[in-house]
């Protein structure tokens, strides 16, 4: 009888409606692919936008259960949405993500309804834990946060590629010299 219950249970599919839904909306096409296929092997049922309007119209369709939201899209602004996300479905955790990070936009997130606000290079690991964070709102600490120097330098060669790899004019939004970037850019990234 006993072998008859393991039989029984192993032949069982997983349950489809324990699968999370979960909606990225980001215009950095290479980085919502790997966020999507990462949360996918976590268990979610991922949908993917590139911008505000593909967005309102994938979650007017089927609103899912959390979001991860980029601050600056190619048709707007992320936290223009997150209101708009929260009147499909008001239980919606949604986390904001962005490579221009301040205190400014944290607060204008969480005031939208963001649950987490996370600088951009985050990992899988940190979005999930972001949106399943207790109701307290904040996620653990991660384990390995990246060094001061490695965010120095993921900040830098972010705006090196928005000023189109064009070294003077980045050198000039980040006041710094022409020199000391081109030395920076020609380092590879810092280890962790």
């Amino acid at each position: 009888m006993m072998s008859e219950n393991r039989v029984t249970t192993q032949k069982q599919p997983p349950a489809v409606a324990a699968q999370r839904t979960l909606l990225i909306v980001d215009d950095d096409e290479p980085f919502r692919s790997r966020l999507a296929q990462a949360m996918r092997t976590r268990g979610y049922k991922v949908d993917t936008a590139a911008g505000v309007a593909e967005a309102l119209t994938k979650v007017k369709a089927s609103a899912p259960e959390f979001a991860v939201v980029d601050l600056r899209l190619i048709d707007g602004y992320g936290l223009d949405v997150v209101p708009r996300l929260r009147e499909v479905r008001p239980d919606m955790r949604i986390v904001i993500l962005t490579g221009y990070g301040n205190i400014a936009s944290t607060v204008a997130a969480v005031k939208a309804g963001a649950v987490d606000y996370l600088p951009k290079p985050a990992d899988a690991d940190e979005v999930e834990a972001a949106l399943l964070a207790g109701e307290d709102g904040k996620a653990p600490p991660p384990d390995r946060p990246m060094s001061a120097d490695r965010v120095r330098w993921e900040h830098i060669n972010r705006v090196y590629e928005l000023c189109d790899r064009n070294v003077s004019e980045t050198a000039r939004r980040l006041n710094m010299h022409r020199r000391t970037l081109q030395r920076i850019l020609a380092k590879h990234s810092p280890k962790e």
